[in-house]
């Protein structure tokens, strides 16, 4: 039985769980809070002494807040700037001895949920605003939706993400940040 260590990079923390073969999770959940500055080397680090506490695993998938391509990540807007251009994949293969995938973690959730007929949109709210969009189980690649302009001047992760939240959240005894209606 193949069993996989599923990393989820985000905004404020990063989780990483062990799955067995039909994606069903055999070990507990693991959280830390993301490192700040969140700078490669720390989130790294970070993952590393996380992973050192699980029990034994075959591969790696990692789930990223960020454009993807070759396990090169492109983008990082909920991270740092240095993130931009880094290897994470062989940086993560060479640290943890095992084959590893780093692919956007929207991505990544969008193929465990879609039903891979027609068109399919998946939206992640978290510390960002993630999307993807699928058509016939085949993967729109970099959509990127959070960061297309949505209304007054900002983009969905502005008006949606986490600091939306945490800014328009409970206001004047309301849920201010659900019941923001579009103009």
């Amino acid at each position: 039985m193949e069993r996989t260590l599923a990393i989820d990079i985000g905004g404020s923390g990063i989780k990483v769980l062990i799955l067995d073969e039909a994606g069903t999770p055999i070990s507990d959940r693991a959280r830390v809070e993301t490192p700040q500055p969140a700078k490669p080397s720390p989130v790294i680090e970070a993952i590393v002494q996380l992973v050192s506490q699980q029990a034994d695993f075959d591969r790696v998938s990692v789930g990223f807040p960020g454009v993807v391509r070759l396990g090169i990540t492109e983008t990082a807007v909920n991270l740092d700037p240095d993130w931009v251009g880094f290897n994470m994949q062989t940086v993560l293969n060479e640290r943890l001895g095992r084959p590893v995938r780093v692919a956007n973690d929207a991505d990544i959730q969008g193929m465990g949920a879609i039903a891979g007929k027609g068109v399919e949109l998946v939206i992640t709210l978290g510390t960002g605003f993630g999307s993807a969009l699928f058509v016939d189980g085949q993967l729109v690649p970099n959509l990127e939706m959070g960061h297309h302009t949505f209304r007054n001047g900002n983009t969905y992760e502005q008006q949606l993400g986490r600091a939306a939240l945490d800014g328009v959240g409970q206001k004047n005894g309301t849920d201010g940040w659900r019941e923001r209606s579009i103009p």
